[in-house]
């Protein structure tokens, strides 16, 4: 943050921490996904969550400026929003504490009103608007052959970054190298830096291949994927706990994710947040975890229904008493 002016998460493969930018008003023709932009908040709404570049929630009021980047929302259980609903009037909204800036189309009842703020214009170095896929390398090609394990789930918040961090501390407790990677969602930093909390040795997401969320056309995806499994392939770890953020279902490109690293997965978690909502993951990618958890294993009788439904073991990650079955699955199939 500078006096009034806060650099969002997005911005934190930028060099704008170093050297802010200028603001220039460009051509609706010239916009596109990953365009760093600023904007103001309407001077009477209430205070805005911020998400700075080291995850740390910074509140902004009225007046104040957000550097953040157009890119796409479709969240199921919050919101919905796209940079290309911002009208001609120029009204824009956060999208996500991150930095994500659009305009929101459609929200949960369960959502507050979102705060309007004004779009100011590009953000500008030397000249050039600054975009996020400028920023980063192109994707060498090189094979990926690092073990994996997958977390997927059924919905947003239904479970998985808790289980990531459940099995970043058991794999670290065996002695492995662990790298964690989020490869899909809308920009948020919070839940990788919670699995560098966990004990991985790096951990890395979509936004260090240049993207402000996983809404982009499936070649623009896969170049992203490109330069993140370049990155992690840097660190050389024993292991990769990757997060397939909200579900495959939706439009976050999680079909890609599965097939770019089919043939490297060992063990695949999926995070339920109800127990039918397994049968529906499984059948749409002829996909059989090998456990399920998540919020529709919360109880006992979570647990019993998705066991009689699938025959999968279930596990509550929150029950320290059930670790020990976690642990001795995983290290069954990482053997």
């Amino acid at each position: 943050m500078t006096d009034n002016l806060f650099l969002a998460s997005l911005t934190r493969i930028s060099p704008f921490a170093d050297r802010l930018p200028g603001i220039e008003p460009r051509p609706r023709s010239t916009w596109k996904t990953g365009d760093y932009v600023v904007i103001e908040l309407a001077g009477s709404v209430r205070s805005q969550n911020v998400e700075l570049a080291n995850g740390r929630m910074a509140e902004a009021r009225g007046g104040d400026r957000i550097i953040g980047a157009l890119g796409e929302r479709a969240a199921t259980l919050e919101s919905v929003g796209s940079w290309q609903a911002i009208g001609d009037d120029g009204e824009v909204n956060m999208l996500t504490a991150a930095g994500l800036i659009g305009r929101i189309t459609s929200r949960s009842a369960l959502m507050p009103p979102p705060n309007p703020a004004r779009l100011l214009g590009h953000a500008v170095l030397d000249g050039q608007h600054v975009t996020m896929a400028d920023l980063v390398p192109a994707p060498s090609g090189a094979s990926f052959d690092i073990p994996v394990v997958l977390i997927i789930g059924t919905s947003m918040s239904s479970g998985k970054t808790v289980a990531g961090q459940a099995i970043i501390r058991m794999l670290k407790q065996r002695g492995h190298r662990v790298v964690g990677a989020k490869l899909t969602g809308a920009g948020r930093y919070r839940d990788v830096v919670s699995w560098a909390d966990a004990g991985a040795d790096a951990v890395f997401d979509f936004v260090d291949g240049g993207l402000p969320s996983s809404i982009v056309n499936e070649g623009e995806y896969r170049r992203a994927l490109g330069v993140v499994l370049d990155r992690i392939a840097d660190c050389e770890p024993d292991v990769v706990v990757v997060e397939a953020g909200a579900s495959p279902l939706e439009p976050y490109n999680g079909t890609v994710v599965l097939e770019e690293l089919g043939s490297v997965l060992r063990f695949t978690l999926l995070a339920a947040s109800d127990p039918y909502a397994v049968s529906g993951v499984m059948s749409a990618f002829d996909l059989r975890p090998h456990v399920v958890t998540g919020v529709a294993a919360s109880t006992s009788a979570g647990i019993d229904l998705i066991v009689k439904m699938t025959g999968l073991p279930a596990i509550n990650v929150l029950d320290v008493a059930d670790h020990a079955r976690l642990d001795g699955l995983l290290a069954d199939a990482l053997r």
